[in-house]
């Protein structure tokens, strides 16, 4: 037998959980998790039917399911494939299957000699798997990918929807004869007397008792078979507040139908057709629910289905077709036209246009030529490329995606915190309330007064299963993030939705940001007698000799306009001055004001245009040719195109837009000055972004820092809310809790504006759910009927606690339609890499 492994503290622990119906359920499993020795924390979520375990020492993962199961859920079994190798013949394939077995876990192995295979099935820990074919004489690794996982849960809530819906259609048809019988001879004329004359009443009653006892035997078992042992635990959820409620109508019917002399004079009644509507609402209501359930996942199936199966690999001269988990860096794959991307690399031949904006939410194809990235799941359009494989399986920018948004879809927010105490105590006070009630009317209450206590009761454990608490939040926050994720928004935490809605400033890092991150020629003025093109070539042959920033940005942008760079003879370099050299019969000369004093040329013929480069915070450069001044021309990094519509944005929503950067505050101010920017703190270094950051978070309240580069992650990790620019760099990306993909800044307005549509989504939901449960109690309790003799009616309590769910999943729902104030811009560059995504710790 093999010693159980432990998970190692530094892992969170993600389990299934089955069995979870409404809030309360949330509530106990969270209970049983956190009284295991060595858990930190333990976060369920009903909407994704999962707990998320944080640990603080090693434990034996059976120890946190034997936690789940003593609490009365379920953690269902699962598989994973192992790639074995070491196995030679027949006999190793029942070795191998001896050894998976003997596991503590495994249910089911399978092993395939030919494909090297091994298909486990049961609740073990991959590593102990492993580690028992190495004591075996065989080496294994696992091959299950997150896809497989996700396809097997979706698998078992298409059953469970299977199920359900089968429940239902068996509920309804037995049902229906219950409620003929009984609810036609109230409401039908004549029909009573056509019941008696034909039947009679008692053989109603058999019938009724008949398909009664089907429905909830049959259909309805579920809630007995959960709710009794929860009741019996001290723990009631939902499942027991139908089956106690139920159970007490049918009893009651059942001691009507057989042993009537039982019950007082004037009681005698039944109330089958109760406890059968009940079950069939409920079932229905359940059915709807898990329908609603699996839209919102939707965008994990969505960002899953564009993972690729298999890849085109040159391998040893020949191009084979191989399954995409058996790329490997380093390999060159092959795309054809209209094909998706299977892993991320680098174009190393041919040329085409990429749609990538099921990553990035850009909606034009970007082009792609040798050098160019490309990420898995994008969408080849025209050409042929081949590209180097630069990250494959769990490191590809797809996969990361998909884990940080399941991730995300899984935390709890702060306001989920009031929830939960709630809940955790609710079912139970619900059923002190319905004893209470019961004994009111049985006590002062008019006769027949067992009937009106046992009624109302009912009504009252009937109305009040807090399902609708439960899924308020949860169903949100996954529908939420889900299509931030397809607006190319990634919230790393959960948490940052909740947070980001709280902003009420917005500091800006400057270079990347706010800007494109990289110098370019910005301005290029000429003295008369002089051609743009012979002179921009002239300087540009000069500048490339130099390796300075400005001198590449001016050699790009005569690249950029096709010229042809001439020969250089004689380069110079003066320090502080500038560069000089001899282009075919011309010396050149290019430097600042002073380099072309000591020239002995004029440059006050540009002081206006100088004038203006110094007010955009613009260094001006003078370029001679042949001994005359020939230009004035500036190198700067410019402001993104959508850099000031986001501005103009963030103030419209009513935050203050602060820019923290470490250049001069001459350029700094200028930029401010350009785009309305309210406050600046400029030429600081690293540890003065943090400083800053503390001081606007005192001076504004909740603070938003958007960042990119290896110098913001302090900054970002300080910040209230860091947005981490999908383009920077791992270190800033990581230390964020929000990353927006494209790079644009258009980005942080749609953001807030997802985070504020979600936390009004969250807080609609919860209204309903505790309005409902807080004005309908007491109506169930019988409080209007000594002013108006109104009663609420056990199959109404039971449509109406139904139809409270599926209103909370139908309203999160609705923010699948979010439209994201500023629409993407569309690309025209590649030369960005695509962001490597760190899951969120």
């Amino acid at each position: 037998m093999n010693a159980p492994v432990k998970i190692s503290p530094a892992e969170r622990v993600t389990l299934p959980i089955e069995g979870m119906s409404c809030a309360s359920c949330v509530g106990r499993v969270e209970k049983a998790l956190k009284a295991v020795p060595g858990v930190a924390a333990a976060h369920v979520n009903l909407a994704t039917e999962s707990a998320e375990v944080a640990l603080t020492e090693p434990i034996d993962r059976r120890a946190l399911v034997e936690a789940v199961e003593k609490a009365g859920y379920a953690v269902p079994a699962g598989s994973v494939e192992l790639a074995v190798s070491g196995m030679s013949c027949a006999s190793c394939v029942g070795r191998v299957e001896k050894a998976l077995k003997e596991v503590p876990g495994v249910t089911e192995a399978s092993v395939n000699l030919a494909a090297e295979r091994a298909l486990v099935k049961g609740r073990a820990d991959i590593d102990a798997l492993v580690a028992a074919l190495g004591a075996a004489g065989y080496q294994a690794s696992p091959v299950a990918t997150g896809a497989e996982e996700r396809a097997e849960a979706s698998a078992r809530k298409d059953a469970e929807e299977a199920r359900l819906k089968r429940d239902v259609l068996l509920a309804a048809l037995a049902t229906l004869p219950v409620f003929a019988l009984e609810m036609g001879a109230k409401i039908v004329p004549g029909m009573h007397a056509w019941i008696v004359s034909t039947i009679g009443m008692q053989t109603n009653w058999y019938i009724q008792f008949a398909f009664t006892l089907f429905v909830l035997a049959v259909p309805g078992i579920r809630f007995y078979s959960h709710g009794f042992p929860a009741l019996l635990r001290g723990a009631p959820d939902m499942n027991s507040l139908v089956a106690v409620g139920t159970s007490a109508a049918f009893l009651y019917s059942l001691v009507a139908t057989f042993a009537p002399a039982l019950l007082p004079q004037g009681t005698v009644n039944v109330y089958y057709e109760a406890a059968a509507v009940i079950v069939t609402l409920i079932l229905l209501g359940r059915y709807l629910e898990a329908r609603a359930k699996g839209r919102t996942s939707e965008a994990i199936k969505r960002l899953a289905g564009l993972q690729v199966k298999t890849a085109r690999v040159r391998r040893k001269g020949a191009v084979s077709e191989i399954a995409v988990a058996e790329v490997e860096p380093g390999d060159v794959v092959e795309i054809r036209p209209g094909e998706r991307v299977p892993v991320d690399g680098e174009v190393i031949e041919g040329a085409s246009y990429i749609d990538e904006s099921m990553i990035t939410g850009e909606p034009v194809p970007v082009a792609k030529e040798p050098g160019a990235t490309v990420v898995g799941g994008t969408v080849n359009q025209t050409g042929a490329l081949a590209f180097t494989a630069t990250a494959v399986g769990a490191d590809t920018m797809l996969a990361q995606i998909i884990r940080m948004v399941e991730e995300a879809q899984g935390s709890k927010l702060p306001i989920q915190a009031l929830v939960d105490r709630v809940t955790l105590w609710f079912v139970p006070v619900v059923m002190t309330v319905a004893a209470l009630t019961f004994l009111v009317w049985m006590v002062w209450g008019p006769e027949p007064a067992l009937t009106f206590g046992l009624v109302n009761a009912v009504a009252v454990l009937i109305i009040a299963c807090p399902c609708a608490m439960g899924l308020a939040t949860p169903t949100s926050i996954m529908v939420g993030t889900g299509r931030g994720a397809e607006i190319g928004i990634l919230f790393r935490k959960g948490e940052a939705l909740q947070t980001l809605k709280q902003a009420r400033a917005v500091a800006l890092d400057k270079t990347g940001t706010l800007t494109e991150g990289r110098p370019v020629l910005t301005d290029l003025e000429l003295s008369e007698g002089f051609d743009r093109r012979d002179v921009l070539a002239r300087i540009a042959a000069v500048e490339a000799k130099s390796e300075h920033p400005i001198a590449r940005a001016i050699v790009e942008a005569a690249e950029a306009d096709g010229l042809h760079l001439p020969q250089v003879t004689d380069f110079g370099s003066q320090t502080g001055f500038g560069v000089a050299g001899q282009v075919e019969e011309l010396r050149v000369e290019i430097g600042a004001d002073r380099y072309m004093a000591r020239l002995s040329h004029d440059v006050d013929v540009f002081a206006k245009t100088a004038d203006r480069l110094a007010d955009e915070g613009k260094t001006p450069l003078y370029a001679a040719i042949g001994g005359r001044l020939a230009a004035i021309l500036a190198v700067a990094d410019p402001v993104k195109e959508t850099t000031p519509e986001a501005i103009a944005a963030l103030h419209d929503l009513g935050l203050k837009v602060a820019m923290i950067t470490g250049d001069n505050r001459r350029t700094a101010d200028a930029i401010a000055r350009r785009l309305g920017i309210d406050e600046v703190v400029a030429e600081v270094l690293p540890g003065g972004k943090v400083d800053a950051v503390r001081r606007l978070k005192a001076e504004h309240g909740t603070l938003a820092f958007v960042g990119d580069g290896i110098n913001d992650a302090p900054a970002l990790a300080e910040a209230d809310i860091g947005l981490a620019i999908g383009t920077g760099t791992d270190v800033a990306i990581e230390a964020a809790d929000v990353v927006l993909v494209s790079g644009s800044l258009k980005g942080v307005p749609n953001a807030i504006a997802l985070s504020q549509a979600t936390l009004r989504n969250i807080r609609q939901n919860l209204f309903w759910a505790f309005a409902y449960n807080t004005a309908l109690i007491p109506v169930a309790a019988g409080v209007l009927y000594p002013f108006f003799g109104l009663l609420l009616s056990p199959i109404l309590a039971a449509a109406a606690m139904a139809l409270s769910s599926v209103f909370v999943l139908a309203n999160a729902l609705r923010l699948r339609r979010f439209t994201a104030p500023m629409p993407a811009e569309p690309q025209t560059s590649s030369a960005a890499a695509p962001p490597r995504l760190v899951p969120a710790q």
